[in-house]
């Protein structure tokens, strides 16, 4: 596979990183070992769960993490950094510990997807690139995922390269829906530095640069035999382009052993594929394909197929590579504990808002599935070093109701994080995009189709252990009586 070189992507931080940086370091706090976790609020499109991904670009990002001598002389002319602080950027490099959920993951708002155990300084500075990073693919991921769900086994091709916010946008974006099930891609240099299928037909300015619809298809078909996907609507779908197609089919494919298909990109599509599939069936091309592009999203898929269309693949273009509809996947990166000469001390954050107080403490989270039906039945989040003994009932309850427990028995509990980083070195070996997409296909299907759904979906239960509970309280209690006046 192509082999692209590594982009030194260390000066991507918000200033103020910089600043508290320095800041740690003139009093020092470098000493101190920072938890954070990264974590979401709320799921796009209010979805009863999203899809994690961008753990490939992290562990790049982090294995390249440096300052040259370019980027330090930036920090210099600033006038404002420390000249030890300076000096010690010349050597600087990533020596923390990671643990993160594996590329695929089906995840739930709270739980902590990513925890980043480093230095203070190193923990403060690579903020902003891991939520870029996990903010934009676990976004497309997600929309990914739906669209695909929505074509009911249909292939489905990622084709919204040009509507993408940048090329990073469209090949991350790219390699970030194949793995949530699009079949492939129109962007080639996803293909070449990810491995994602390369995929197209042909544009209306090949059928009308040539003196007829009918050469244009004929002479694509004589080129392209083997995928010949002919665009049938730039004069006249039903009248001009299904029968030209048709001809083609009978002239050049037929006495190939060949099938062809075509491409509808406007119009009513449930309408024009009905028509064009009795057109086509009537003339001896029952095996000739129809793709459907233009504008379309889980929800208007849904749609044409409910009324009877007939589509065998569709093209999603800028609704998936943008997110148009919930184009914000709202990651954070909160300080949950401190570490000084070996003492652990959990940080909280409080707010007048409920949803933004956030969880203290080390901690990690398991999946609880149900051993007849092997769906997943709840999440529980608990402390670092908690164990969950399968052979003994488990009883959770939800934080928001702490009289409502449920008693959990004839279970198999799943850890769902890995370690990815030791000591600054990347012990994790990064399963391949094949198996990356495989592993999202299972975690998918190990939920119950409520929720599943696109409108309501069930509400999932992700639980905090007792010991998470209550040290989440006791943080609270202590907290509001320093703040007392």
């Amino acid at each position: 596979m192509f082999q692209r070189s590594e982009e030194n992507l260390s000066m991507l931080f918000d200033f103020y990183e910089m600043t508290m940086a320095n800041g740690y370091f003139v009093h020092g706090l470098d000493d101190v070992v920072g938890y954070f976790d990264v974590f979401y609020r709320k799921n796009p499109d209010n979805a009863g769960f999203s899809i994690f991904c961008g753990l490939e670009s992290i562990i790049d990002y982090l294995k390249n993490l440096h300052f040259d001598a370019d980027d330090i002389a930036f920090l210099r002319q600033k006038g404002i950094f420390s000249k030890d602080f300076l000096h010690y950027l010349e050597t600087f490099r990533f020596t923390g510990d990671v643990w993160a959920v594996p590329d695929g993951s089906v995840v739930f708002p709270g739980e902590p997807l990513i925890t980043v155990r480093a230095p203070i300084i190193e923990a403060s500075l690579i903020e902003t690139m891991l939520l870029l990073i996990v903010n934009h693919q676990s976004l497309i991921a997600t929309k990914a995922g739906r669209i695909v769900r929505a074509a009911q086994g249909r292939p489905v091709m990622e084709f919204g390269s040009r509507r993408a916010h940048g090329a990073d946008a469209a090949n991350l974006g790219a390699q970030a829906a194949y793995i949530a099930g699009c079949l492939g891609t129109a962007d080639t240099l996803a293909d070449e530095r990810f491995g994602v299928p390369a995929l197209g037909t042909m544009a209306h300015s090949w059928v009308q640069l040539f003196p007829s619809e009918y050469e244009a298809f004929k002479t694509y078909a004589e080129t392209y035999p083997n995928n010949a996907t002919l665009l049938v609507d730039t004069y006249d779908t039903l009248t001009s382009g299904v029968p030209n197609a048709i001809r083609v089919f009978d002239e050049v494919l037929t006495p190939l052993g060949q099938h062809g298909g075509i491409r509808l990109d406007s119009g009513d599509i449930a309408y024009l594929s009905k028509k064009a599939r009795i057109m086509l069936d009537e003339s001896g091309h029952a095996d000739a394909t129809i793709t459907a592009s233009n504008s379309l999203d889980e929800y208007r898929i849904r749609d044409i197929l409910e009324q009877g269309a007939k589509i065998d693949n569709f093209g999603v273009g800028e609704n998936l590579i943008t997110s148009k509809s919930s184009p914000v996947f709202g990651g954070v990166y909160k300080l949950v504990g401190v570490e000084r000469n070996g003492e652990f001390k959990p940080r909280i954050k409080i707010s007048e808002n409920v949803e933004k107080i956030t969880t203290p403490g080390f901690k990690t989270f398991y999946r609880f599935y149900d051993n007849e039906t092997h769906k997943a039945l709840a999440d529980l989040i608990t402390m670092h070093d908690e164990v969950i003994d399968e052979s003994k009932p488990y009883e959770i309850f939800h934080p928001t109701y702490t009289w409502k427990r449920t008693r959990l028995e004839h279970y198999t509990v799943r850890p769902m994080r890995v370690k990815v980083f030791e000591g600054g070195t990347c012990i994790y070996t990064l399963p391949d995009l094949k198996e990356r997409r495989a592993y999202c296909s299972q975690e998918t299907e190990s939920l119950w189709d409520e929720y599943k759904r696109f409108d309501n979906p069930h509400e999932y239960k992700v639980d905090l252990s007792l010991a998470v509970w209550n040290m989440k309280h006791d943080l609270l209690a202590q907290t509001e009586q320093q703040i007392r006046p």
